[in-house]
């Protein structure tokens, strides 16, 4: 005999699922003084990219014939606000044109903490789940106190035993070392006057998150884009949309690999946020959405998500 089993309908969040790309490929990711330096800087960035674009489509392609490929540009509007939409949109879409490349997505970094009134970084920050080293005793206060996030043991404090010997130094060790210890600790948050303020690392693993549609709220998509429908842009930061669509681009934003075109001064930001991506509870049900969907076309993803971002780091000159 079965037995009927009820249960409230509200007990059992679906995770909702989002379009998906091949890959999303991140034309540009830059910092404010970058813009300030005016089109010339921003005309040798894209001329730059195109030439890596060509061949990370020319590598994607050896995997399928019909891919989908969505790119993408970050302005930073988060740390520190630089002109106005109005101004700067224009400029950015004008010098990546005249280099042959069409931005799809464009996103403001403040996005990536609060979208559509859901705090984005605070919900991921809650996601963080620590690794704890072999032989720790829990002596470090969690991530949710000091805003710290690292990779493994770090270096003891000095302290005397209980014979009263000082103990000797000891050096940090990475839980997953390979022979050698590659150590990082990386600062998540600061406070100052009662107000968080998320790093850059921080921001760019909740981009890399969105961009992978690993992102959800109560099991919702966020961080969606919107179709602009043209016209004049802002003149306010606040009122341009977190995420917008501008091209007629039949690829979807989020995808089942990204890849990021940036100057090799941000590689030790991207290394912190591979670290970070690496201890976050992605939602379990986004995550089984896209690797049944990336198997179901042949093009299965890593189980780890932080392998599933690939970078192009280019000199500056």
């Amino acid at each position: 005999m079965t037995e009927a089993v009820f249960q409230e309908t509200t007990a059992e969040l679906r995770t909702q699922s989002v379009p998906l790309a091949h890959l999303s490929l991140e034309l540009g990711h830059l910092y404010m003084e970058d813009f300030e330096a005016g089109p010339k800087r921003l005309g040798e960035h894209f001329a730059e990219v195109r030439i890596w674009v060509d061949a990370v489509r020319a590598s994607a392609a050896r995997r399928s014939k019909r891919l989908r490929i969505s790119t993408c540009f970050l302005i930073d509007d988060y740390f520190t606000r630089f002109s106005t939409p109005a101004e700067l949109v224009p400029l950015v879409l004008e010098e990546a044109e005249k280099a042959g490349l069409v931005i799809d997505y464009l996103a403001r970094e403040s996005g990536c903490a609060v979208a559509d009134r859901i705090e984005l970084a605070e919900s991921v920050m809650h996601r963080l789940v620590e690794s704890p080293p072999p032989g720790s005793y829990g002596s470090r206060p969690p991530v949710s106190q000091t805003g710290w996030l690292a990779n493994g043991q770090r270096t003891p404090t000095t302290a005397r035993s209980a014979l009263g010997e000082v103990k000797g130094w000891e050096p940090p060790q990475e839980t997953a070392a390979r022979n050698h210890s590659v150590f990082m600790d990386v600062e998540l948050w600061s406070e100052k006057d009662g107000r968080r303020l998320w790093s850059c690392p921080f921001l760019a693993a909740v981009w890399q998150l969105a961009r992978l549609g690993l992102l959800r709220h109560q099991g919702d998509p966020v961080l969606v884009p919107r179709d602009w429908e043209g016209g004049d842009f802002p003149h306010d930061w606040d009122r341009l949309p977190p995420l917008i669509r501008l091209s007629d681009t039949k690829a979807a934003f989020s995808a089942y690999r990204t890849c990021t075109l940036m100057p090799n001064r941000f590689l030790a930001v991207e290394d912190a946020v591979r670290l970070i991506l690496d201890q976050i509870d992605v939602d379990a049900g986004a995550l089984q959405q896209v690797s049944e969907r990336s198997a179901a076309e042949r093009m299965p993803v890593p189980t780890a998500v932080a392998q599933r971002a690939t970078y192009v780091f280019y000199e500056e000159p």
